[in-house]
């Protein structure tokens, strides 16, 4: 446990931006995973729909600092492989 103010300062910061880091790559990790189902049940409108919103949040993952950019490129092109394999 922190001994000073500054370091019960920093605790509470580090935790509140693990919560809010956490949402985020949880959102995106939705995002990705509704598209893959989508892929796998054929739906191409919901495929392009969700891999539109899932693009989305990880390029905004990469703009947070919380995906390196060759990471979110290699994310975002396995997701546009599986959705051209079901055109």
């Amino acid at each position: 446990m922190p001994n000073t103010t500054s370091a019960k300062a920093s605790l509470k910061k580090s935790l509140k931006r693990r919560e809010r880091n956490r949402g985020r790559r949880s959102i995106m990790r939705t995002y990705i995973a509704n598209t893959l189902e989508s892929v796998d049940g054929g739906n191409l409108e919901s495929a392009e729909s969700n891999m539109q919103l899932a693009i989305k949040m990880i390029d905004k993952n990469v703009k947070w600092n919380q995906l390196h950019q060759n990471t979110a490129a290699r994310k975002k092109s396995i997701l546009a492989r599986a959705v051209n394999g079901i055109r």
